[in-house]
């Protein structure tokens, strides 16, 4: 009798290998090597640089808004009175800090971090 786990592994290596196959993936040399060549990549090209905003005294929504703005997405947000809470309501929070400074030049993937307090903290 044939074990069930040498038949399912033998199913799973089955499907495995007609996925890889489907996708164009497999063996690059020997019996069964793909025939297709694949180009050089390009090479890559730096993004240009964007200026951080300056975001001072904004509520955290709006500073957000201004970074996305400015094509910048990688964005952090801190609690400022390093207690570590979610800022959950945008709009209550004002920014009393980033990272990196305004006016500094960065790569649109950069992280930016902002540190905010809540308005009633301020």
């Amino acid at each position: 009798m044939i074990s069930p786990i040498r038949v399912t592994a033998a199913a799973v290596a089955v499907v495995l290998g007609a996925g890889l196959a489907a996708c164009g993936a497999g063996p690059t040399s020997g019996p069964g090597a793909s025939t297709t060549s694949t180009a050089a990549a390009p090479a890559t090209t730096r993004a240009a640089s964007i200026k951080v905003p300056d975001v001072s005294g904004m509520n955290h929504q709006d500073a957000q808004n201004a970074m996305q703005k400015a094509g910048l997405y990688n964005l952090r947000e801190v609690d400022g009175t390093g207690q570590g809470r979610a800022l959950l309501v945008d709009r209550n929070w004002v920014q009393t800090g980033q990272d990196p400074a305004p006016g500094t030049e960065v790569q649109p993937d950069a992280v930016i971090t902002l540190t905010a307090v809540k308005t009633s903290e301020r």
